[in-house]
């Protein structure tokens, strides 16, 4: 579903991201690890468009290189973004947050309003709240809900348990596993290491702009050494 291959991304002259390599097969979760300021939402930002890379070899989704397109082709071929920080409408209504993105992606689409307030039955008692009213773990929904509006193939999450109490946490937890079921590829980045560690097919660890270690989930969970250095565990 996506295959990113040996890019560098830079912000200026600061050197970011130095030959990031990881595949997303399809109907797959993958998480990716690391502490703050090591380079994780630039590569989210360098997949979906927002940062182009500088150098790299290819970001393929779906076998097609999409690293010189822009975001809005990259969303239409079928992938949607949960940013880190919400970053949901605050002036519009939940409904309109919702209604804005909606899209029948790339093969015809199954989520609409109706199947959205199914799986999150508050944001259908709050559908004319504005968004800037609703409590963090609602606009947590709220982000999801909106990316899987657009009816993507592959979703990225960045740090979506970000300031969330342990019972949200949990139910993003259970929305995921809802997702995965249904087929959807997710790249999850996260800092929460025993959330990840649940929700993973595949975990990567990131320091200083690289990849790390790369395992299943049971592997790691055994490698104190690496969470000690690299995840502060």
């Amino acid at each position: 579903m996506l295959r990113v291959e040996d890019i560098h991304t830079y912000y200026g002259d600061s050197y970011v991201l130095r030959g990031v390599s990881l595949e997303v097969p399809q109907g797959s979760v993958i998480a990716l690890l690391g502490r703050n300021g090591v380079g994780k939402t630039t590569l989210v930002r360098s997949i979906i468009g927002f940062t182009q890379p500088r150098e790299s070899k290819g970001i393929f989704f779906k076998d097609v290189d999409i690293t010189q397109k822009p975001t809005y082709d990259i969303v239409e071929m079928g992938m949607g973004i949960v940013p880190q920080g919400r970053r949901v409408f605050p002036s519009l209504s939940v409904e309109e947050n919702l209604t804005l993105g909606a899209s029948k992606g790339a093969e015809g689409g199954k989520w609409n309003l109706e199947r959205i307030y199914e799986l999150f039955p508050v944001l259908a008692k709050r559908s004319n709240h504005r968004g800037n009213k609703l409590s963090g773990g609602e606009q947590q929904m709220l982000a999801v809900a909106r990316a899987l509006m657009t009816n993507p193939q592959l979703l990225l999450m960045d740090e979506p348990t970000e300031g969330l109490a342990p019972l949200l946490v949990r139910a993003v937890g259970d929305i995921i596993s809802h997702l995965k079921e249904e087929g959807l590829s997710i790249l999850l980045v996260e800092q929460n290491l025993s959330f990840a560690l649940k929700m993973a097919d595949h975990v990567h660890v990131m320091s200083k702009g690289q990849i790390v270690h790369s395992s299943s989930p049971q592997e790691l969970t055994e490698r104190e050494d690496i969470k000690s250095r690299y995840l502060g565990v």
